[in-house]
């Protein structure tokens, strides 16, 4: 399923006033239920739901964003909405700041890969801080609705592509590997594996022939992201991965290479 499918036209508010956490998980219960997919969850259902996954960890990632979800019991079909705080609310987030924008999911109990890529693309859009700025200062659902859909286009379409390419990124900074992992989990997660992997310098410390000769340390974060990238999808995906590590000429600690696949057959387990 992908986020414009998923997205629910009556499942928008714009201009929310709220006075705390336990107000927005509440007002994003009450959107949620506009959703005719809901009608055998109760609001109180959503809430406890939002919550249990709020004590694992706030989903308010910074830069005035939260995305609570959840997974319910009765639920069908995967429910999508956005509310925008224009002043505000104090949502426990991770860089202490006030979230503007919720985009929340309601999801079954099943499909976890699909609540990944939902989630995957809901990140993706929302990167921007222009974009967010823009889908908080509309004044109506309907303009709502509009630019965050016009921000979401660039969602990465898997239907009907048969040529492929693999995209392997060698990473050693940790905070840059987990913000790429977010690129890639919109993907079909059969096609995408994490290696870990060392440096050079930890073989040549271990090779007595080396012993005394080779003064750098040895290990070091160094993690490999393999994904299998169908071509046509190939430069949005480098445009993506530079989106968070910056123009890769001019860095150092991830190393980008991407081959065009002569033949490609099975698939890895989840």
């Amino acid at each position: 399923m992908t986020l414009f499918e998923a997205l629910r036209r009556e499942c928008i508010v714009a201009g929310a006033a709220l006075e705390d956490k336990a107000a927005a998980l509440a007002a994003v219960a009450r959107c949620a239920k506009q959703s005719p997919l809901l009608a055998n969850v109760t609001e109180e259902a959503i809430i406890q739901g939002l919550a249990e996954r709020e004590a694992l960890g706030s989903t308010g990632f910074g830069k005035a964003i939260a995305i609570p979800h959840c997974r319910l019991e009765n639920v069908s079909d995967f429910v999508v909405g956005v509310v925008t705080i224009p002043e505000g609310v104090d949502f426990h987030a991770v860089d202490d700041k006030p979230v503007q924008l919720m985009a929340f999911i309601v999801a079954p109990q099943e499909g976890s890969n699909e609540h990944i890529r939902l989630l995957s693309a809901i990140s993706q859009a929302l990167r921007s801080r222009d974009a967010i700025t823009e889908i908080v200062a509309k004044k109506t659902p309907e303009a709502v609705l509009e630019s965050f859909l016009r921000h979401a286009s660039g969602e990465l379409d898997r239907k009907g592509h048969t040529g492929n390419h693999i995209v392997n990124i060698l990473i050693q900074d940790e905070v840059v590997f987990h913000d790429l992992v977010q690129v890639f989990a919109g993907m079909d997660s059969s096609s995408v594996s994490v290696l870990t992997s060392e440096n050079l310098s930890a073989y040549f410390s271990k090779v007595p022939l080396f012993r005394g000769l080779w003064d750098h340390e040895p290990g070091g974060f160094s993690h490999l992201i393999m994904a299998v990238v169908p071509s046509e999808l190939t430069n949005e995906t480098v445009r993506r991965i530079e989106a968070v590590t910056g123009n890769l000429d001019k860095r150092t600690g991830v190393l980008l290479t991407v081959q065009e696949l002569f033949y490609c057959a099975g698939s890895l387990e989840n």
